[in-house]
């Protein structure tokens, strides 16, 4: 029998009463299950693992998605020194120790140290500006995890210092594929019970688990623990188990089937058609059955401009907001401004000259010859500019009654264009009524 000292033996009986999610995380690149845009073989932060080559980076993604699991697997497949902190329960006392310590291990041993830092969104502006030397210099490799964007969460100096990765929620076949995992491995996962899950019921946690492996792994262990096994001693897992682990009802809704489309079809014609409760029982449906608020909040945006557009330019601006909710505040609260944008624009003025008028401009640009720039409109800033032409015979609208004089904005040959053509409905009316006016119409 292999040696094995009392602290090995502590800590490997420890992690045995751990979540199964962190059991089972990751521990090289062949486990890794998911993110192929950017771990896929031959993709750069697969060659930099791999060739311990790794520079500063964030990782950017939904929770549950392997931000946690590619640092750790960084961990373990690269030489340096690996330092994990936490944002929230971090100061800059805990932060500068860190890097004096990294500083440390640099000149006396000539090694990296490779900080990791979770939720460094929650690092206030003094906070990242201490670490921003140690990064400068190369005294640490910084590693940064968030669920926020960085690029309105982290400092722009911090950000220019680091590759940004984006991770995306994961497919259910991943899911599924982790799952399978922890269901045979014996040592860290769930191999040493006689677990019957068929591959459908399989399919259902990975699809309410909304590409988060943490929830699908978490479902799966409740399932498994508080289910006794039947009189052959096997654990049979259910439908109904799955929903109470899940704590959802498991609606008829196949991200990938026939059923997911006309859903997400019904939604947008009840929001088109005007009919409030209509749009929102679809919403219900969606949300319920699992779907990524954040998909339908790209949805409701979309609509917004295509259905709504001009004729209630408050439409977009109300989407968009809600969709910045769904990412600040997280499900479930996030159905409430979901709900609010859906009711806004089901009950707002229709219009869809935005669409038609730029599908009709890039038809246009993609099959005609699109001249050039007036000199009049080209750029005169800079020296140089005027002895070209640049500028000269512009006429600046504001210098003139109504801050408008009529002058040719599109290339020569190409003045009688025209791609929009403003509804009769809502604010769209009087657009319309102001051009008219405008061009003498």
């Amino acid at each position: 029998m292999a040696n094995i000292n009392l602290f090995e033996y502590n800590q490997a009986n420890t992690n045995l009463d751990k979540p199964l999610a962190y059991r089972m995380r990751p521990r090289n690149l062949e486990e890794l299950f998911g993110q192929e845009h950017i771990l896929a073989e031959g993709k750069l932060l697969n060659r930099a693992i791999k060739a311990d080559r790794i520079n500063s980076l964030i990782l950017y993604g939904p929770p549950g998605t392997g931000k946690t699991s590619i640092a750790q697997v960084i961990a373990n497949q690269t030489k340096g020194d690996f330092v994990r902190l936490n944002a929230v329960t971090s100061g800059v006392k805990e932060l500068r120790e860190v890097i004096d310590q990294a500083r440390n291990t640099l000149l006396l041993h000539n090694k990296r140290t490779i900080l990791f830092i979770d939720e460094i969104h929650r690092f206030n502006k003094a906070q990242q500006d201490a670490l921003l030397p140690a990064v400068e210099e190369g005294i640490v490799i910084l590693i940064g995890a968030t669920t926020e964007n960085p690029y309105f969460e982290v400092n722009s100096p911090l950000l220019s210092r680091s590759r940004i990765f984006r991770l995306n929620p994961l497919g259910e076949e991943d899911i599924i594929n982790i799952l399978k995992k922890a269901l045979t491995d014996k040592e860290r996962g769930l191999g040493g019970f006689n677990v019957e899950i068929s591959p459908d019921e399989l399919k259902i946690i990975a699809r309410l688990s909304n590409g988060d492996a943490r929830t699908a792994l978490n479902a799966l262990e409740l399932a498994v623990l508080t289910t006794p096994p039947d009189g052959e001693g096997v654990i049979r897992i259910n439908e109904e188990i799955i929903a109470e682990a899940l704590q959802k009802k498991i609606l008829n809704y196949d991200k990938d089937g026939d059923n997911h489309y006309d859903i997400v079809s019904a939604f947008i014609k009840s929001m088109r058609g005007s009919d409030p409760d209509a749009a929102l029982f679809w919403l219900a449906r969606m949300l319920e059955a699992g779907e990524d608020p954040k998909i339908i909040a790209r949805r409701i945006i979309v609509h917004a401009a295509e259905d709504v557009g001009l004729a209630d330019p408050m439409a977009l601006l109300v989407a968009v907001v809600a969709a910045r909710a769904v990412e600040f505040v997280g499900m479930p609260e996030a159905q409430i401004p979901l709900a609010e944008a859906v009711l806004y624009i089901a009950t707002a003025a229709k219009s869809n000259s935005v669409y038609k008028g730029i599908s009709a401009a890039m038809d246009y640009v993609r099959n005609n010859n699109t001249g050039s720039v007036p000199l009049h409109l080209r750029d005169a800033s800079y020296r140089g500019a005027e002895k070209l032409g640049h500028g000269i015979d512009y006429k600046y609208p504001h210098d003139y009654p109504g801050h408008y004089v009529q002058q040719d904005y599109l290339p020569e040959g190409l003045k009688d264009l025209r791609f929009y053509y403003p509804g009769e409905e809502g604010k769209e009316f009087q657009i319309k009524e102001r051009l008219k006016k405008l061009k003498g119409d």
